[in-house]
């Protein structure tokens, strides 16, 4: 009785051990990947200057002369004549090369406003990079550092992503170089705050400070995103991270390193999802698609017919199933083309062609516009027009345009700044955007040009060259 007892014990654990062998069996290894791909992966470090601070006497207070502290106070509190000491940021992050003539993809904020970017290689080798450009609404930065026959990733596609597939980063978390880390996918699509222009990957990947801007790679060896976010409470991994989908990180790249700048389609709604009960009082089956509840004055979507109270349920063919899905759609889509949007007006569906345009530089995402005030891109600058209200604020009669953004260019290099209203080039008074843009355009390289500004009221003339 006990030797049967025994012998069903034994098969039962044999059985046990056997199960979970297979099950193991049937995990993921990744050593072969991690070997393939470690390589075309970089530890970025950045540089920035931040602004000088002097200690300062309290008022009224000066240093008394032949004072046998006289030295120690000076020394503690920084003494008259003194020059204050510069202070440097630093900042830790990840990145992979795409091109074995040095071009490498990373966050944008991982550079961000960065004096100096050293790219340090697995082969322990640092590089100085340069900013080719970068693009704050998707977190993306494209580097150049000056080698050749560097070791690249293969890249993929997001679009093949499935929820519940094995993916795996490589990156430096807290500086840790080559540091991997393996999950699934555990959503994808998702729209985060302030972030209306990217549908994220969410896993539960570890990701920490310091993997920002390195590779999501799939089973297939091929990078599918950049790890970007976390979502914490404690300021620590806590099962969810998001990557970038890497076709909208290719996209942004490729015309940053065509054109320095980013095109991105704008239709001048406000939107927002239909609930249960929405849907019910618009007498839907279900809650679905993005309800218009401001139509921008001029925009596209107002020169298309699009109301407050229709219903976006596709663009472009493309199911539009919650507000979230709209703006990457909308983002994305060629300017050049016309656009087609499917809509529920009246309980009744419609069909409305729109022709999109550029997404003004200081836009808000598609489902948070606030105002329209148009952009034109000058010198990597974002530049408008002033209205009556702006020029009663900054006590400027005539003349000019204010700068509402500064990418890194020569007008960075040069001084200016946003906030800065450009009131002459080259001598000129300039009446509108297209005007200065008119005046850039018309320049020769290599020769300096004077730039009047206006600067919280205070005239500056800045040297300029292209």
């Amino acid at each position: 009785m006990l030797y049967s007892i025994y012998r069903r014990s034994l098969f039962a654990f044999l059985c046990l051990v056997l199960v979970n062998s297979v099950q193991a069996n049937n995990l993921p290894d990744f050593t072969v990947l991690v070997e393939q791909n470690s390589k075309a992966v970089v530890n970025i470090s950045t540089t920035q200057k931040a602004a000088p601070q002097r200690s300062a006497l309290p008022p009224g207070f000066e240093f008394p002369e032949n004072s046998p502290y006289g030295d120690l106070l000076k020394r503690f509190f920084g003494g008259q004549g003194q020059m204050p000491r510069q202070r440097e940021a630093r900042s830790l992050g990840s990145g992979f090369i795409i091109s074995s003539d040095g071009y490498l993809l990373t966050n944008h904020h991982v550079v961000r406003n960065a004096d100096e970017i050293i790219v340090r290689l697995q082969d322990r080798r640092e590089l100085k990079a340069t900013l080719v450009g970068s693009d704050e609404r998707t977190d993306v930065a494209l580097l150049k550092v000056d080698a050749i026959d560097l070791p690249v990733v293969k890249l993929g596609s997001s679009k093949e992503l499935k929820v519940g597939e094995w993916v795996f980063a490589i990156g430096s978390p807290f500086g840790f170089d080559s540091s991997v880390t393996a999950g699934i996918v555990s959503a994808k699509g998702r729209s985060l705050p302030k972030e209306n222009y990217v549908p994220f990957i969410q896993t539960d990947v570890a990701i920490n400070p310091g993997n920002s801007g390195g590779p999501l790679f799939n089973l297939a060896g091929e990078v599918v995103g950049i790890n970007s976010q976390i979502y914490s409470r404690s300021g620590g991994f806590m099962g969810l991270s998001f990557a970038i989908p890497i076709d909208v990180a290719i996209n942004v790249s490729n015309q940053l390193k065509n054109s320095g700048h980013v095109v991105r389609g704008w239709l001048g709604v406000r939107i927002q999802d239909v609930t249960r009960e929405l849907a019910e009082s618009f007498d839907m089956k279900k809650p679905h698609g993005a309800l218009v509840s401001q139509v921008i004055d001029d925009s596209p979507a107002e020169k298309a017919g699009l109301r407050v109270g229709d219903i976006i349920v596709a663009f472009n063919n493309q199911t539009v199933d919650r507000s979230s899905s709209l703006p990457p759609l909308v983002g994305s889509a060629d300017i050049k083309r016309t656009a087609n949007v499917k809509i529920i007006r009246n309980k009744k569906s419609k069909t409305l062609m729109v022709t999109l345009e550029n997404l003004p530089e200081d836009e808000g995402p598609v489902n948070d516009v606030k105002t329209k005030l148009p952009s034109k891109s000058i010198l990597g600058m974002g530049a408008v027009n002033l209205t009556a209200q702006m020029r009663d604020k900054l006590d400027i009669k005539k003349h000019g345009v204010l700068i509402k953004s500064v990418g890194d260019g020569i007008a960075f290099k040069a001084g200016l700044r946003a906030g800065d209203v450009v009131m002459q080039f080259a001598g000129i008074d300039i009446n509108n955007t297209k005007h200065f843009k008119e005046l850039v355009d018309d320049m020769d390289d290599d020769k300096y040009f004077s730039v009047l500004i206006n600067r919280q009221g205070n005239p500056i003339f800045l040297a300029l060259k292209k």
